[in-house]
Protein backbone atom coordinates (compact mmCIF):
# COMPACT_ATOMS: atom_id res chain seq x y z
CA UNK A 1 0.00 0.00 0.00
CA UNK A 2 2.61 2.30 0.66
CA UNK A 3 4.75 1.74 -2.55
CA UNK A 4 0.85 2.86 -4.37
CA UNK A 5 0.76 6.18 -1.95
CA UNK A 6 4.22 6.64 -3.08
CA UNK A 7 3.43 7.37 -6.91
CA UNK A 8 0.00 9.00 -6.38
CA UNK A 9 0.89 10.78 -3.59
CA UNK A 10 3.22 14.84 -3.95
CA UNK A 11 4.61 15.69 -0.33
CA UNK A 12 5.70 19.41 0.10
CA UNK A 13 5.57 22.49 1.71
CA UNK A 14 1.89 24.54 1.49
CA UNK A 15 3.11 27.96 0.14
CA UNK A 16 -0.19 30.35 -0.91
CA UNK A 17 -3.70 30.99 0.68
CA UNK A 18 -5.26 29.03 -1.32
CA UNK A 19 -3.46 25.51 0.01
CA UNK A 20 -4.29 26.83 3.59
CA UNK A 21 -8.01 27.34 2.64
CA UNK A 22 -7.58 23.55 1.23
CA UNK A 23 -6.25 22.76 4.72
CA UNK A 24 -9.34 24.42 6.81
CA UNK A 25 -12.24 22.71 3.92
CA UNK A 26 -9.59 18.84 4.90
CA UNK A 27 -9.88 19.72 8.44
CA UNK A 28 -13.82 20.35 8.73
CA UNK A 29 -14.04 17.03 6.65
CA UNK A 30 -11.97 14.82 8.79
CA UNK A 31 -13.17 16.69 12.51
CA UNK A 32 -15.65 19.22 11.95
CA UNK A 33 -16.04 23.04 12.42
CA UNK A 34 -15.73 22.10 16.54
CA UNK A 35 -11.95 21.98 16.90
CA UNK A 36 -10.57 23.70 12.90
CA UNK A 37 -8.24 26.50 13.03
CA UNK A 38 -8.53 29.07 10.65
CA UNK A 39 -6.29 29.93 7.31
CA UNK A 40 -4.94 32.64 9.14
CA UNK A 41 -3.05 30.07 11.63
CA UNK A 42 -1.87 28.47 8.87
CA UNK A 43 -0.77 31.56 7.20
CA UNK A 44 1.46 32.53 10.67
CA UNK A 45 2.87 29.00 10.69
CA UNK A 46 4.20 29.69 7.09
CA UNK A 47 5.56 33.17 8.04
CA UNK A 48 7.34 32.43 11.51
CA UNK A 49 9.40 29.22 11.42
CA UNK A 50 6.94 26.61 11.50
CA UNK A 51 5.79 24.31 8.72
CA UNK A 52 2.65 23.79 6.46
CA UNK A 53 3.17 20.37 4.50
CA UNK A 54 0.28 18.86 1.97
CA UNK A 55 -0.03 15.53 0.36
CA UNK A 56 -1.17 16.10 -2.83
CA UNK A 57 -2.93 13.98 -5.30
CA UNK A 58 -4.04 14.93 -8.32
CA UNK A 59 -3.47 18.23 -7.44
CA UNK A 60 -5.97 17.98 -4.78
CA UNK A 61 -4.97 18.10 -0.65
CA UNK A 62 -5.28 14.40 0.46
CA UNK A 63 -3.54 15.55 4.19
CA UNK A 64 -1.93 17.47 5.87
CA UNK A 65 0.04 18.46 8.82
CA UNK A 66 0.52 21.81 10.76
CA UNK A 67 3.59 22.90 13.16
CA UNK A 68 3.75 25.80 14.99
CA UNK A 69 7.83 27.05 15.87
CA UNK A 70 8.32 26.47 19.48
CA UNK A 71 11.24 27.04 22.13
CA UNK A 72 12.16 25.64 25.80
CA UNK A 73 15.15 25.90 27.70
CA UNK A 74 16.71 28.61 24.93
CA UNK A 75 16.23 26.08 22.43
CA UNK A 76 13.90 25.93 19.20
CA UNK A 77 11.91 23.07 18.71
CA UNK A 78 8.38 22.54 16.47
CA UNK A 79 5.20 21.88 18.12
CA UNK A 80 2.69 19.89 15.47
CA UNK A 81 -0.25 20.92 15.80
CA UNK A 82 -2.49 19.14 13.59
CA UNK A 83 -1.82 16.17 11.26
CA UNK A 84 -5.24 14.95 9.01
CA UNK A 85 -5.41 12.62 6.24
CA UNK A 86 -8.88 12.20 4.13
CA UNK A 87 -10.31 8.88 5.09
CA UNK A 88 -10.00 7.51 1.37
CA UNK A 89 -5.75 8.31 1.95
CA UNK A 90 -5.80 6.60 4.96
CA UNK A 91 -3.85 3.12 5.95
CA UNK A 92 -1.95 3.83 2.45
CA UNK A 93 1.29 5.68 4.01
CA UNK A 94 0.30 9.01 3.55
CA UNK A 95 0.17 10.43 7.37
CA UNK A 96 4.00 8.90 7.96
CA UNK A 97 5.07 10.30 4.58
CA UNK A 98 3.72 13.74 5.93
CA UNK A 99 6.12 13.02 9.37
CA UNK A 100 9.19 12.02 7.32
CA UNK A 101 8.95 15.28 5.21
CA UNK A 102 8.48 17.15 8.76
CA UNK A 103 11.30 15.58 9.81
CA UNK A 104 13.82 15.88 7.17
CA UNK A 105 12.89 19.17 7.12
CA UNK A 106 12.80 20.11 10.66
CA UNK A 107 16.51 18.32 10.76
CA UNK A 108 18.02 20.40 7.94
CA UNK A 109 17.11 23.59 9.76
CA UNK A 110 18.94 22.30 12.73
CA UNK A 111 15.64 21.53 14.91
CA UNK A 112 16.22 18.44 16.88
CA UNK A 113 12.65 17.80 18.88
CA UNK A 114 8.63 17.68 17.20
CA UNK A 115 6.28 17.61 19.74
CA UNK A 116 2.43 17.12 19.69
CA UNK A 117 -0.27 16.00 21.47
CA UNK A 118 -2.56 13.31 21.68
CA UNK A 119 -5.61 11.40 23.30
CA UNK A 120 -4.21 7.87 25.03
CA UNK A 121 -7.61 6.32 24.41
CA UNK A 122 -6.53 6.45 20.39
CA UNK A 123 -4.47 3.71 20.38
CA UNK A 124 -4.27 3.64 16.95
CA UNK A 125 -2.47 6.73 16.49
CA UNK A 126 -0.63 5.63 19.91
CA UNK A 127 0.95 3.05 17.66
CA UNK A 128 1.64 5.29 15.22
CA UNK A 129 3.39 7.64 17.39
CA UNK A 130 5.67 4.93 19.43
CA UNK A 131 6.10 2.39 16.81
CA UNK A 132 6.32 3.34 13.69
CA UNK A 133 8.06 6.85 14.50
CA UNK A 134 9.88 6.18 17.24
CA UNK A 135 8.32 8.71 19.77
CA UNK A 136 8.14 8.53 23.45
CA UNK A 137 6.15 10.25 26.11
CA UNK A 138 7.05 11.43 29.70
CA UNK A 139 4.08 14.31 29.95
CA UNK A 140 0.30 13.80 30.82
CA UNK A 141 -1.87 17.24 30.37
CA UNK A 142 -5.22 16.22 32.23
CA UNK A 143 -8.29 18.27 29.67
CA UNK A 144 -5.80 20.09 27.64
CA UNK A 145 -8.40 22.08 25.61
CA UNK A 146 -11.23 21.17 28.04
CA UNK A 147 -14.76 19.45 26.97
CA UNK A 148 -15.73 20.25 23.63
CA UNK A 149 -18.93 19.09 21.74
CA UNK A 150 -16.96 17.87 19.23
CA UNK A 151 -18.34 13.93 18.79
CA UNK A 152 -14.20 12.99 18.55
CA UNK A 153 -14.24 13.64 21.98
CA UNK A 154 -17.20 12.01 23.31
CA UNK A 155 -18.17 14.06 26.36
CA UNK A 156 -14.86 13.37 27.83
CA UNK A 157 -12.12 15.38 29.23
CA UNK A 158 -9.79 16.05 26.65
CA UNK A 159 -6.63 14.46 28.08
CA UNK A 160 -3.52 14.07 26.22
CA UNK A 161 -0.06 12.70 26.15
CA UNK A 162 2.93 14.64 24.67
CA UNK A 163 4.89 12.77 22.52
CA UNK A 164 8.20 13.79 22.15
CA UNK A 165 10.06 13.16 18.96
CA UNK A 166 13.74 13.13 19.26
CA UNK A 167 14.98 13.02 15.16
CA UNK A 168 18.24 12.30 15.46
CA UNK A 169 18.48 9.84 18.04
CA UNK A 170 19.63 6.51 17.18
CA UNK A 171 16.63 5.65 18.27
CA UNK A 172 14.65 7.33 15.93
CA UNK A 173 16.90 6.29 13.21
CA UNK A 174 17.07 2.34 14.02
CA UNK A 175 12.79 2.09 14.15
CA UNK A 176 12.50 4.20 10.80
CA UNK A 177 14.70 1.46 9.32
CA UNK A 178 12.07 -1.12 10.85
CA UNK A 179 15.49 -2.16 13.08
CA UNK A 180 12.87 -3.09 16.05
CA UNK A 181 14.38 -1.83 19.49
CA UNK A 182 12.80 -4.39 22.46
CA UNK A 183 11.86 -3.25 25.51
CA UNK A 184 14.61 -3.72 28.64
CA UNK A 185 13.71 -5.69 31.53
CA UNK A 186 10.21 -5.50 32.69
CA UNK A 187 8.35 -2.37 31.49
CA UNK A 188 5.79 -0.67 34.07
CA UNK A 189 2.17 -0.96 31.92
CA UNK A 190 -0.77 1.16 31.83
CA UNK A 191 -3.61 -1.16 30.18
CA UNK A 192 -6.36 0.16 27.70
CA UNK A 193 -9.44 -1.91 26.30
CA UNK A 194 -9.70 -2.71 22.84
CA UNK A 195 -13.39 -1.74 22.74
CA UNK A 196 -13.09 1.48 24.19
CA UNK A 197 -14.69 2.44 20.85
CA UNK A 198 -17.81 0.71 21.52
CA UNK A 199 -17.46 1.69 25.14
CA UNK A 200 -17.61 5.40 24.98
CA UNK A 201 -20.27 5.31 22.25
CA UNK A 202 -22.69 3.09 25.08
CA UNK A 203 -21.51 4.07 28.36
CA UNK A 204 -19.97 7.28 28.45
CA UNK A 205 -19.24 6.79 32.33
CA UNK A 206 -17.56 3.63 31.84
CA UNK A 207 -14.98 5.41 29.52
CA UNK A 208 -14.67 8.25 32.08
CA UNK A 209 -13.62 5.70 34.78
CA UNK A 210 -11.04 4.05 31.64
CA UNK A 211 -9.31 7.43 31.13
CA UNK A 212 -9.15 8.01 34.63
CA UNK A 213 -7.44 5.03 35.68
CA UNK A 214 -5.06 5.20 32.60
CA UNK A 215 -4.43 9.12 33.77
CA UNK A 216 -3.14 8.04 37.35
CA UNK A 217 -1.27 5.52 36.06
CA UNK A 218 0.59 7.50 33.55
CA UNK A 219 1.18 10.64 36.14
CA UNK A 220 2.38 7.59 38.61
CA UNK A 221 4.86 6.26 36.45
CA UNK A 222 6.00 9.76 35.26
CA UNK A 223 6.50 10.98 38.30
CA UNK A 224 8.89 8.32 39.13
CA UNK A 225 10.90 9.15 36.16
CA UNK A 226 9.38 6.59 33.65
CA UNK A 227 8.35 7.47 30.26
CA UNK A 228 6.31 5.71 27.54
CA UNK A 229 8.39 3.63 24.65
CA UNK A 230 6.05 1.59 22.89
CA UNK A 231 2.57 -0.71 23.44
CA UNK A 232 1.82 -4.17 23.47
CA UNK A 233 -1.03 -5.44 22.19
CA UNK A 234 -2.90 -8.69 24.70
CA UNK A 235 -6.17 -10.41 24.99
CA UNK A 236 -8.66 -7.64 25.52
CA UNK A 237 -6.94 -4.92 25.39
CA UNK A 238 -3.63 -3.06 24.71
CA UNK A 239 -0.69 -2.20 27.00
CA UNK A 240 1.10 1.20 26.97
CA UNK A 241 5.16 0.30 27.69
CA UNK A 242 7.12 2.39 30.37
CA UNK A 243 10.45 2.81 31.25
CA UNK A 244 13.02 4.78 33.44
CA UNK A 245 14.44 6.98 31.03
CA UNK A 246 17.40 6.25 31.84
CA UNK A 247 17.53 3.18 30.43
CA UNK A 248 15.37 3.88 26.94
CA UNK A 249 17.67 2.32 24.64
CA UNK A 250 19.78 5.01 21.94
CA UNK A 251 18.31 8.30 23.59
CA UNK A 252 19.60 10.56 26.16
CA UNK A 253 16.22 12.86 27.43
CA UNK A 254 17.02 16.14 29.02
CA UNK A 255 15.31 17.31 31.94
CA UNK A 256 11.73 18.79 31.58
CA UNK A 257 12.11 22.29 32.02
CA UNK A 258 8.02 23.08 32.21
CA UNK A 259 5.68 23.55 29.65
Amino acid sequence: MEATATREIDVRHCSTLAEYEECVRLEHAVWGEEIAVPSAVFVVAHHTGGQVVGAFHERKIAGFTLALAAMRAGKPFLHSHMTAVLPEFRDRGVGRRLKLFQRKDALKRGVELIEWTFDPLDLKNAHFNFVRLGAVARRYIPDCYGVTESPLHGGLPTDRLVAEWWLGSERVKSILADDVRPTKGSPERVPIPTNLVEIRENDRAAAARVQVEARERFQKWFAKGYAVTGLESRDGGTDYLLEPIAEIDGLRLPELTGD
